[in-house]
């Protein structure tokens, strides 16, 4: 059974950091591709970064620049570096694993709110 279990979320302010983490199980985490996807309040679900086998990393244009995605495979998990961060990033952050570009397993979300 896979299980995506995020990590690191919580309050900060404009212009802070966070790091996200996804510790990920019942699979074979090295060769699956990874992703992050966001739920802002009263929107729909935003792909914001992944980061394939090879560590190829791709991200939204909304995030480019202050997030970094990253990967332990000798800890099956994901990463979420970030920076800068502003007020419109305030969502519920997914953990997900992509196979042949789409989403197909989730994890059950962590809250991140940005306000000073």
């Amino acid at each position: 059974e896979v299980q995506l279990v995020e990590s690191g979320g919580g309050l900060v302010q404009p212009g802070g950091s966070l790091r996200l983490s996804c510790a990920a199980s019942g699979f074979t985490f090295s060769t699956t591709t990874m992703s992050w996807v966001r739920q802002a309040p009263g929107k729909g679900r935003e792909w914001i970064a992944a980061i394939y086998s090879d560590f190829r990393e791709y991200y939204a244009n909304s995030v480019k620049g202050r997030f970094t995605i990253s990967r332990d495979n000798a800890k099956n998990t994901v990463y979420l570096q970030m920076d800068n961060l502003k007020p419109e990033d305030t969502a519920v952050y997914y953990c997900a694993t992509m196979e042949g570009g789409i989403i197909d397993s989730w994890g059950q979300g962590i809250q991140v709110t940005v306000s000073s």
